[in-house]
């Protein structure tokens, strides 16, 4: 009887945990999505491009609005706002909407950025980048503009230097927590995280663009033309060829967070 007992209670306790951290996780998932709509609804709210940002920024921020505007190579657009990372004749895009310092981008790209990066080198699709900065906003810091300036410094470098030095910011060792401390802040952690990245170990040209915010005008133009997007409702947000991946939940479409899954979807969509 009381092994029994025992067994069941701990059953019992193993479900309320399990039930918990859904709760949380819904929590979670809710919080963002206001975070993304508020953030874009701000925009919509306000006239004009980049004054846009200069409206929520202080100090260095508001510099960055004024500065010259540095547009990395591999870029295309007037402002270099598109990054575009594949084979040029692939048939099908994949669009990806991710802020720097989103816990969920992270856990996406942990799970299912290998097999993006492999997809891209097989010409299964190109992949679009539309990167955000809202979380400084709603959470406070400076780490996701700062992560997308340094983003920008390894697409000059090389549109590979760029895939594997994101992989390397949403990694288990490296990302940071949203709430902080907002290690992204650093442009010495920065740069550390870099060091894994053979096209950046060492590189003196991409630490320099680090740490004098070569592209940090150009962070805040892509945030801007993340903003500008109608459909996104939260991060991250996967599209193939214009249709959202994912399953439906009450507040929209979530990412599909396993490799199964996304493979799944993506061969729904896609153009053979």
């Amino acid at each position: 009887m009381s092994n029994r007992n025992n067994q069941a209670n701990k059953q019992a306790a193993r479900e309320r945990l399990r039930a918990e951290r859904e709760r949380q996780a819904k929590k979670d998932r809710l919080r963002r999505q206001l975070i993304v709509g508020g953030a874009i609804v701000g925009v919509l709210a306000i006239a004009g491009g980049i004054g846009v940002a200069v409206a929520t920024m202080g100090g260095d921020d508001a510099k960055a609005a004024t500065g010259p505007l540095v547009k990395p190579a591999n870029t295309s657009g007037p402002k270099g706002t598109t990054i575009v990372v594949g084979k040029a004749d692939a048939k099908n895009t994949l669009e990806l909407f991710e802020d720097p310092r989103c816990t969920y981008c992270a856990a996406f790209e942990q799970t299912v950025g290998a097999t993006v990066e492999k997809d891209i080198k097989d010409g299964k699709y190109k992949a679009s980048y539309h990167l955000g900065t809202f979380l400084d906003n709603n959470l406070q810091g400076t780490g996701s503009k700062n992560a997308l300036s340094a983003l920008g410094a390894s697409l000059n470098v090389s549109p590979d230097a760029f895939l594997k030095y994101k992989y390397a910011l949403y990694s288990k060792e490296f990302h940071p927590d949203e709430r902080g401390p907002d290690k992204f802040a650093d442009d010495n952690y920065l740069i550390k995280v870099a060091d894994t990245v053979p096209a950046l170990k060492g590189n003196a040209a991409f630490q320099k663009a680090v740490k004098d915010g070569t592209y940090d005008r150009w962070a805040l133009e892509v945030s801007n033309a993340f903003n500008s997007v109608k459909d996104v409702k939260n991060t991250p947000t996967i599209r193939l060829n214009g249709t959202v991946l994912g399953p439906d939940t009450l507040q929209g479409k979530d990412a599909p967070f396993s490799v199964a899954a996304f493979n799944s979807a993506v061969e729904k969509d896609l153009k053979k």
